[in-house]
């Protein structure tokens, strides 16, 4: 589990839920999941991306809890959800499948957001009828189905074969991040941010990051690398809107593009001009609202219509 290092104060710390529970996967596997905002109120889960922990939505939980029931979970190895020797796309659609059964009452649907791997979470469990029954509507923030790393712009280099054999060696580094530092924070701001953030989002990105074990990074590093679910893009038949920042280095423009023409019910893609990847935090409003329209739209709407 990490060391949970985040911020405490200001519109990123994340706020106490409303309750606490475990979701027990299929292999065994505990994770924290934490629910926000009122009984009865429409539903969404919110699965965040590597190296990240629920506390990484505490914009959108604060502005969504008013009206919104809104779920967060740990992923595997994250935040307070302990590690696993599962490490496989096929363990993130089981954890997220558990979560769903734990949270969601008999026959209520959720709009489903995932950032990042969270997003690659949705993919892997997008054929499962159990997910399928559960989804009202599914906004893709910063992700992508395959190729992360060769598509990867985290090198200011010409893509090609020595680009991908570096990046490859840079995010699946071992080495510890060490404590916050402002090289640091402008190391993770290059990388992941868009140049526009303001400190106070890169500082709240870079408590979280470093506070995931570097055993862990290093062995979901190893998971992206080799990811492959183009086929659940296909499969993922929901609503979905996809989102992406024009300045994101880790999962570029182009695959959100290839998301959107091969999504079955795609229902808008955004380029967010001068966003990195990190678009929950470098900009919560937008993507609160992308929520929330997704919920009005959707969240009442009987499976199948």
């Amino acid at each position: 589990m990490s060391r949970l290092t985040h911020v405490v104060a200001g519109p990123y710390a994340p706020p106490a839920a409303a309750r606490e529970l475990t979701a027990v996967s299929a292999d065994g596997a505990r994770l924290h999941v934490e629910v926000h905002g009122p009984d009865g109120a429409p539903a969404v889960v919110l699965a965040h991306g590597w190296t990240c922990s629920t506390a990484f939505w505490a914009a959108q939980i604060r502005a969504l809890a008013t009206d919104h029931r809104v779920i967060a979970y740990d992923q595997r190895g994250h935040g307070r959800s302990p590690a696993s020797r599962a490490c496989g796309t096929e363990a993130l659609a089981d954890d997220l499948e558990a979560v769903l059964d734990a949270t969601l009452a008999p026959g209520e649907r959720a709009v489903v957001v995932g950032h990042s791997m969270g997003g690659m979470t949705v993919l892997a469990a997008a054929a499962r009828p159990a997910f399928q029954a559960r989804a009202a509507a599914v906004l893709l923030c910063s992700t992508g189905a395959s190729r992360l790393v060769a598509e990867s712009t985290v090198l200011p280099m010409r893509a090609g074969r020595a680009r991908t054999w570096l990046t490859r060696r840079v995010l699946g580094s071992r080495a510890p991040l060490g404590p916050v530092t402002p090289l640091a924070r402008g190391i993770l701001k290059y990388a992941t941010m868009g140049a526009g953030s303001a400190p106070h989002m890169v500082e709240a990105c870079a408590r979280i990051v470093h506070a995931c074990p570097r055993g862990v990074r290093h062995a979901w590093s190893n998971v992206l690398d080799l990811l492959d679910l183009d086929h659940g893009v296909r499969e993922l038949r929901a609503p979905t809107a996809v989102l992406v920042g024009t300045a994101d280095r880790l999962t570029p423009p182009v695959h959100a593009r290839s998301l959107a023409a091969a999504l079955p019910r795609c229902v808008g893609l955004t380029e967010a001009p001068g966003l990195g990847h990190m678009t929950p935090v470098e900009a919560p409003e937008l993507v609160t609202g992308k929520i929330r329209e997704l919920v009005t739209t959707y969240a009442n709407v009987k499976e199948g219509a």
